[in-house]
């Protein structure tokens, strides 16, 4: 095989490991940002991926399957949040009990599909590639056409999901720091009692944006199951959640900078996933397939050692794990 193509098929494979890791880590930066650490991205990821799997073997409808989807993770994060904005209970607490909680709800409500796939039109939405470049005019050109078909084979041949996730990254990115809302959402996150006295509804903002995130760390669990695996396992998540955590303090909090994070990661579980099937390397310890599982959370240890090192760089949201009680004002 030329070597070009083996790039990018590789680089195609990490752009589609990519978008869960994506959608979750867009997800928890809101939810952040609104001055809510959620550590139960794991669990909302799984309710996602249980209720829009079902959804979608029952319907054979992608929209129902998503928005299904959308209301398991999103009823997960409105728990979540009655919690810990009107309760104001321990952030940190509350979030490994989603954890617990959704991955639980999600195998009892899966284990009656586990290993069902998925019905004929929601594959040929998951096969379908919209998106092609007319290659046979330059396939002669000595170097546009190479680059071209790099092009096309890397970034093009991805379903709908797909571009959509990364398009939601810029417009998250635009709405964070090129809006009113997004400077409200901010402020909140830095400073909610000096948001509540400018006017800001500093109980609503939270509500709206640690649901909203939810919804979104969901979405990461339905792309798993229904496009890119096509059937349900138990546990399917595979700890991607846990990355996700990490990824939002590596990313800065920068939904652009996300996009650079997710395929970082993305790279590293296709790396993983092809060294295994390179004969004799899996005999060799580091090469094992325990081995080659735990190495994108050592990934995640070094970014977080190195992140944390850069004592000027953004070191996140001022008032992140604080409840805000108003009349402590």
């Amino acid at each position: 095989m030329d070597i070009s193509l083996m790039i990018a098929l590789f680089v195609a494979s990490a752009v589609r490991m990519a978008v869960p890791l994506l959608l979750g880590t867009l997800g928890e930066s809101l939810t952040e940002r609104a001055g809510n650490l959620n550590l139960g991205v794991e669990g909302l990821m799984m309710m996602g991926a249980a209720t829009g799997f079902i959804a979608a073997y029952h319907t054979d409808n992608i929209a129902l399957a998503i928005l299904v989807g959308m209301l398991g993770s999103g009823f997960g994060a409105l728990l979540y949040a009655i919690l810990t904005i009107t309760f104001r209970t321990k952030q940190d607490v509350t979030g490994l009990a989603l954890t617990i909680f959704g991955t639980g709800f999600a195998n009892t409500l899966g284990k009656s599909l586990a290993n069902q796939n998925t019905p004929p039109a929601i594959r040929e939405f998951a096969q379908a590639t919209p998106l092609h470049l007319p290659l046979e005019p330059v396939a002669s050109l000595p170097v546009l056409g190479p680059v071209l078909a790099f092009i096309d084979t890397a970034f093009l041949q991805h379903n709908w999901f797909v571009y959509l996730t990364f398009a939601a990254a810029v417009v998250g990115w635009i709405y964070l720091f090129r809006t009113r809302e997004g400077l409200h959402l901010r402020m909140v996150g830095e400073n909610p009692a000096a948001a509540d006295a400018s006017g800001i509804r500093v109980i609503a903002a939270k509500y709206v944006h640690v649901v909203i995130g939810g919804i979104l760390c969901g979405l990461g669990g339905v792309y798993i199951s229904v496009v890119n695996v096509g059937t349900y396992l138990e546990n399917i998540v595979a700890g991607r959640g846990w990355i996700v955590v990490a990824l939002v303090i590596f990313i800065r909090w920068d939904p652009l900078k996300a996009i650079a994070g997710s395929l970082l990661f993305g790279a590293l579980e296709i790396v993983g996933f092809r060294i295994q099937h390179i004969e004799g390397l899996s005999s060799i310890p580091v090469f094992s397939q325990y081995a080659i599982d735990m190495y994108p959370y050592l990934m995640t240890i070094i970014v977080l050692v190195i992140t944390y090192a850069r004592k000027k760089a953004y070191q996140g949201p001022a008032a992140l794990g604080v409840p805000y009680f108003r009349e402590d004002r």
